[in-house]
């Protein structure tokens, strides 16, 4: 499964706490609404996070594109939801296409993926644009995510099983979708707590399980089910993030507590260097990457290939990042404990 925020591939916005009021939304501007008089022109870094968490191909493709449909969708008044469902659309469509074992239709596939990941840009660069983000949002994109890559997944399973595997190429394909998913939470948790440390708090403040746990049992299942299902997803994504890395988590407690207005800039920069660093490494583990693997094992014909890739090389890395940000987060409590 994808990273919940999306980067590289996965464009979630990051919102503000709503504790009180649950799945709250920004009050956003009418969708379509032009910009004001005499005002400068959106440009498409306007729609970044942030230039230091975007992929060279980000920046150079999906962002460029994105940011021209999503000047088109808010001209014909679609949402950001709307957005994302058009892209899980053509991402369902092109997992089935895997599924064959003609390189041409593959191909088709392949085209449909790249245009899903279009959009997925497309519909985080349309809230930024007109101020439409809210948590809501954000959790429908990575919805979107996930449903585009259990199809993708389980139409490969069935191609290698089609082609005389055994039926243990399920329980490969749920070991790989598995860790797909942990190593989309965690690349998802460190880039977003990078941006909390150098774009502050009013930039991102960050969720938590146990505000989610109380947002979430103040919902009935009888008036918002809705809203209720999609924070339950939230909830779950989160914990588990906070599981993967306890001592980020610990950190991030330990400031919010300290520091309740702004982290003070020394910090920032301790953090942000030795973070900012392993960056290229986290991307590896983000949709950009696994879209180039899966291409190149259904080219030369081996699906199996892109499972086999996801738990053991995929998994490698992600445990040698998790060591190296646990040891900086361990290091920064014990610099915050001296202020």
């Amino acid at each position: 499964m994808p990273e919940l925020a999306g980067g590289s591939g996965s464009d979630g916005d990051f919102l503000p706490r709503a504790s009180a009021r649950v799945m709250e939304t920004r009050r956003p501007r009418r969708v379509g609404t032009p910009r004001p008089e005499g005002g400068p022109p959106p440009t498409p870094e306007a729609t970044y996070k942030a230039p230091e968490v975007e992929g060279i191909l980000d920046r150079y493709f999906y962002r460029k594109i994105g940011f021209c449909l999503a000047r088109f969708f808010a001209r014909l008044n679609v949402t950001p939801a709307g957005v994302s469902f058009l892209g899980a659309v053509c991402g369902v469509l092109a997992g089935h296409l895997y599924y064959y074992r003609s390189l041409t239709i593959n191909i088709l596939g392949m085209a449909l993926h790249v245009w899903a990941n279009v959009l997925d840009n497309a519909d985080g660069q349309l809230a930024r644009l007109i101020g439409a983000g809210s948590r809501e949002g954000r959790v429908i994109d990575s919805l979107a995510d996930h449903i585009v890559f259990v199809s993708i997944y389980i139409h490969l399973a069935l191609r290698c099983w089609m082609e005389g595997a055994s039926p243990a190429i399920f329980g490969l394909a749920l070991a790989a979708g598995i860790s797909h998913a942990l190593q989309g939470a965690a690349a998802d948790y460190y880039r977003t707590s990078y941006l909390y440390f150098v774009k502050g708090k009013s930039f991102v403040d960050l969720d938590s399980a146990e505000t989610l746990r109380s947002s979430y049992r103040s919902l009935s299942w009888g008036d918002r089910p809705w809203n209720k299902f999609l924070l339950l997803l939230y909830f779950n994504f989160m914990r588990q993030q906070e599981m993967l890395s306890p001592r980020l988590k610990k950190l991030r407690e330990h400031l919010g507590r300290s520091f309740p207005q702004e982290i003070p800039e020394s910090l920032n920069r301790a953090y942000q260097r030795p973070a900012q660093a392993m960056f290229k490494l986290w991307g590896l583990l983000m949709t950009n990457t696994r879209m180039l693997v899966l291409f190149i094992v259904l080219f030369v014909g081996q699906p199996i290939w892109y499972f086999w890739i996801e738990v053991t090389l995929l998994n490698l890395l992600l445990a040698y990042l998790i060591y190296r940000q646990e040891n900086l987060a361990q290091s920064l409590i014990g610099l915050a404990r001296t202020r």
